[in-house]
């Protein structure tokens, strides 16, 4: 079964970047897991076991390092277009040109 997630890491450091920098390369590491990260989260998807995995080992390993930090995720369970682009408000944007 395939399960696509959105998470975002948000330490409780003054410098919350190194900490979100290092989980998202951790992420990447991943080979069978596909990846997309954007300004505010980072998509994953992949076999559900594995994923869950990758979570699990991964969260942990960032509590270790940096110490607190609150992780903000959702579920879907099947594969979703992580490259999606909306065409809403195109129309809306071309009448105002």
């Amino acid at each position: 079964m395939k399960l696509t997630v959105e998470i975002s890491m948000y330490p409780l450091h003054d410098d919350y970047l190194t900490p979100i920098k290092w989980f998202i390369e951790r992420l990447a590491s991943y080979p069978n897991i596909e990846r997309r990260t954007t300004a505010t989260c980072t998509q994953v998807q992949g076999d559900f076991d594995e994923v869950m995995a990758m979570l699990s080992a991964e969260m942990k390993a960032g509590y270790q390092k940096f110490g607190k930090a609150i992780f903000v995720c959702k579920f879907l369970q099947g594969p979703l277009e992580l490259d999606y682009q909306d065409e809403f408000g195109k129309a809306q944007a071309k009448e105002r040109d």
